[in-house]
């Protein structure tokens, strides 16, 4: 087993699957693979488990239903966190993260917590989203700096390397999100205990093949949660001193260990 997991959630991605599954298992770095698929009606969860039968790096986790990005998710750190990984990244399954740049986060991660990839870092790098997207996106950040103070170039980014430790400081069993504003609520609770978070800048490239998963609720859920956060951090803008921090509580799956 190495060291360090891909986790990649699937629904409907039969086509980007096998290609995106070679590409990982080339990179110079050596990882593995979570495929947590979401009972696909186009057989990707079929298609995962014989890829895994042919590569001892691949494992699959079959959910019953399709639950949300968050849930998704949440169930694949856990695994993550039974199976001792110390380097746990999640990225999407579309091709929009590029695993070429999965060596980069892993350098990055030996001296952050939480590595993070960003769109926007020094420059907008966005390829094949139509202006109201782009927009949508960016003003997003801005109002997750300006309601809670995090300052990040790209909170709602997907593409992430979260140490084992910042993970196990997270209940995730009360992460309350499920679409885009997990990966916001995700990076705050980690940021507000005071560790440190890195960005690597990347080439985002928006899927050619299938369907956005972008709604109206999700976009809802994220204009919500922001408040939320900021109500759960004391109404700071910054990180809580250590002294007033609580103890963080551990996951299910670390008290298995």
């Amino acid at each position: 087993m190495n060291k360090a997991l891909v986790i990649v959630p699937t629904y409907n991605e039969r086509d980007n699957l096998p290609p995106l599954a070679e590409r990982i298992l080339k990179l110079p770095t050596p990882v593995d693979l979570l495929v947590v698929d979401d009972n696909s009606p186009d057989g990707t969860g079929r298609i995962a488990d014989e890829l895994a039968a042919k590569h001892p790096q691949i494992q699959v986790l079959h959910r019953k239903e399709k639950n949300g990005l968050g849930r998704a998710y949440c169930a694949g750190f856990e695994w993550a966190l039974v199976k001792n990984y110390e380097f746990i990244l999640e990225m999407d399954g579309d091709f929009s993260h590029n695993p070429d740049d999965i060596p980069a986060f892993l350098k990055s991660a030996e001296t952050a917590d939480l590595v993070l990839g960003s769109r926007y870092r020094n420059g907008i790098r966005v390829i094949n989203w139509p202006w109201h997207r782009l927009m949508l996106s960016m003003g997003a950040g801005m109002y997750v700096r300006f309601v809670t103070g995090l300052p990040i170039s790209d909170p709602t980014g997907g593409f992430k390397c979260f140490r084992r430790h910042a993970l196990q400081s997270l209940d995730l069993h009360a992460v309350r999100s499920n679409g885009y504003s997990f990966q916001i609520e995700l990076t705050h609770k980690i940021w507000r205990q005071g560790m440190t978070i890195a960005e690597v800048p990347i080439i985002f490239t928006d899927r050619f093949q299938g369907t956005s998963k972008m709604s109206g609720k999700i976009v809802r859920e994220a204009l919500f949660m922001v408040w939320r956060l900021w109500i759960q951090n004391g109404f700071r803008r910054s990180p809580r001193p250590r002294s007033e921090s609580r103890p963080a509580e551990k996951t299910s799956a670390t008290r298995k260990n």
